[in-house]
């Protein structure tokens, strides 16, 4: 699936590099590996730290703890089985030294440098590759830091969204951060992907409260906002860390929430309207009161044996109930909503309750401190973007063809208020006047390669199904729901040509600047995964034709090899 590019290598590790068994790339020996030691050795001379000690944090095949350290932020249990690839070597640095040290070690391999936070890429590409790879694991990277006076926070790329909405928390009850709803995300990925929650409609995504951010580039600097420059600024803030750097993690401007918020879970089936209320929503959700955020879940289920849809409608509102109750009384009646439905509580444990925590009100709030290590279910994600309203006949065949296919369901999330404000070039996330983003959601327990191809099948079929309903030229899709199945870079010679099919549709027009940026800042695509941002292509080496270097050297030109770069954008 991914090809290194060519990249001039040190003699020493070019060497060591071929006189290793290949088993010794990607499988455990029974003693320590010359790689790894010349790895070590290197790590240790970079941060001045004996190589006892620096031990501690690289892990090789054969140490006792590379299984549980592997497992702990797997996310998906599809790439948690036997014949999943595993890494070489595991780095777990505890400081910006040990992150910049293993880049530097890293490169003169030219092995394939993963980079995971908290492990919920969705198709695993932060800790597998079908190539000899390295995971840099910043789960030890979690500081979280709080300015009450100056309302931001710096957020560790290790940290997870449970941990900064917790350390808020702490000390402040009016204020919180709009990111997503589960807690054990990294920040690392969710942040520099262009993150979303449940405010998104009155706050806008998470990368458009940046103030600042660090980072580690391919020659091995810290840098800040300042040294980076607005452009590679831009680059990290939702065009997705792994193309550019090692994100360490960023400061945020936090924002003003009421002492009391409301939420509420509506389901109807269809037998009960949920087709209308389906087709209303859609010109209710993304145009309402911008402090209302109301998420569809559509999921085929069966009721008395008879197999339906459930449209579920779970929301959040910065506000009292029955303010919210009044509102959809006029907006959505198909709903239904009656003060009954809803709870009033504080944004914090609005934030337990969108996490499944049923008595949010009596939740111990140290659970978002709880990461639940080595622990995921099976599961396959996609992504689109409507822009005008589906029909009502399209949303009865849409439910058809889901009880047809019997298990893969929904989610559409709201945009409007806040996001349409925001230029489509303000960052790397174009899709702002979208009126709502669907997400493919399937979850299963069992392991079973039949099972898995149904349901991955599933996916697609429905996918396919609704390309007459969804944005197009290009169709979009979200960076943070990882999707393969829309194009990978193998990084070889059309390395350009692959990246621009999910380039554009994960960044539209704004791919064009990311390319240059990329090529800017790490030339040799060091940094690079299945999805990466590819670099701008390059011709092949041109040599002059006899006597043509001395016409251009009596030209005022001396060069006689030259290698061209196409403008193409």
């Amino acid at each position: 699936m991914l090809t290194t590019r060519p990249t001039f290598v040190s003699v020493g590790f070019f060497l060591l590099f071929l006189s290793l068994p290949l088993s010794s790339l990607s499988q455990p020996s029974s003693m320590s590996s010359p790689l790894y030691d010349s790895f070590l050795k290197c790590l240790s001379e970079k941060t001045k730290t004996p190589q006892s000690q620096i031990a501690k944090i690289v892990f090789s095949q054969t140490n006792p703890s590379y299984t549980s350290v592997l497992r702990a932020y797997i996310r998906n249990a599809r790439f948690n089985t036997s014949s999943t690839p595993k890494p070489t070597i595991i780095v777990t640095p505890l400081t910006y030294c040990h992150v910049r040290a293993a880049v530097l070690c890293s490169k003169p391999l030219n092995f394939v440098f993963k980079i995971r936070s908290g492990g919920h890429d969705y198709d695993g590409l932060s800790y597998i590759s079908d190539k000899p790879f390295f995971i840099l694991d910043l789960s030890n990277l979690r500081d979280v830091s709080v300015d009450i006076a100056e309302q931001t926070a710096w957020v560790s790329a290790g940290a997870t969204l449970g941990e900064v909405y917790y350390r808020i928390w702490e000390k402040s009850k009016v204020l919180g951060f709009p990111a997503g709803v589960c807690p054990t995300v990294g920040v690392g990925g969710h942040l520099s992907g262009g993150g979303y929650g449940n405010m998104l409609r009155k706050f806008g995504l998470t990368v458009d409260h940046f103030i600042d951010a660090k980072m580690v580039d391919v020659n091995g600097a810290v840098l800040d906002r300042k040294a980076m420059g607005e452009d590679l600024f831009w680059a990290i803030s939702g065009g997705g860390g792994g193309s550019f750097g090692v994100v360490l993690g960023y400061k945020v401007k936090l924002v003003p929430v009421p002492e009391t918020v409301t939420v509420f879970r509506v389901e109807q089936l269809m037998a009960a309207g949920a087709v209308d209320m389906v087709h209303k929503w859609q010109f209710v959700g993304p145009k309402t009161d911008k402090n209302l955020f109301m998420r569809m879940l559509i999921q085929p289920v069966t009721r008395n044996k008879v197999k339906t849809v459930r449209a579920t409608v779970v929301a959040l509102f910065l506000g009292k109930a029955d303010d919210v109750v009044s509102l959809l009384a006029k907006e959505l009646p198909e709903l239904a909503l009656k003060k009954e439905n809803c709870t009033e509580m504080t944004w914090f444990q609005s934030a337990l309750w969108w996490d499944n925590r049923v008595n949010a009100t009596e939740t111990d709030p140290k659970v978002f401190l709880d990461r639940e290590l080595d622990s995921s279910s099976f599961g396959k994600r996609k992504s689109d973007y409507v822009e005008t309203e589906i029909p009502r006949n399209g949303i009865e065949s849409l439910f058809k063809k889901m009880i047809e296919l019997g298990k893969i369901g929904l989610v559409f999330n709201p945009y409007g208020g806040r996001m349409a404000e925001i230029a489509e070039d303000a960052t790397p996330f174009p899709h702002r006047n979208m009126l709502f983003k669907i997400q493919y959601s399937v979850n299963w327990k069992e392991s079973s390669p039949e099972l898995e191809k149904g349901y991955l099948n599933q996916a697609k079929v429905l996918h396919s199904f609704m390309t007459g309903f969804v944005s197009k030229n290009p169709r979009g899709a979200y960076l943070n729901y990882r999707d393969i199945d829309i194009g990978v870079n193998d990084h070889g010679e059309d390395s350009y040509k692959e990246g621009e099919v999910y380039g554009r549709m994960y960044f539209g027009k704004n791919f064009d600047r990311l390319v240059k940026i990329k090529t800017a800042v790490d030339p040799d695509n060091f940094f690079r995964n299945e999805q990466s941002v590819p670099t701008l292509p390059t011709t092949k080496t041109v040599v002059a034709e006899p006597g043509t270097a001395n016409r251009w050297s009596r030209a005022g030109g001396a060069a006689v090899v030259a290698s061209v770069v196409l403008h193409v954008l």
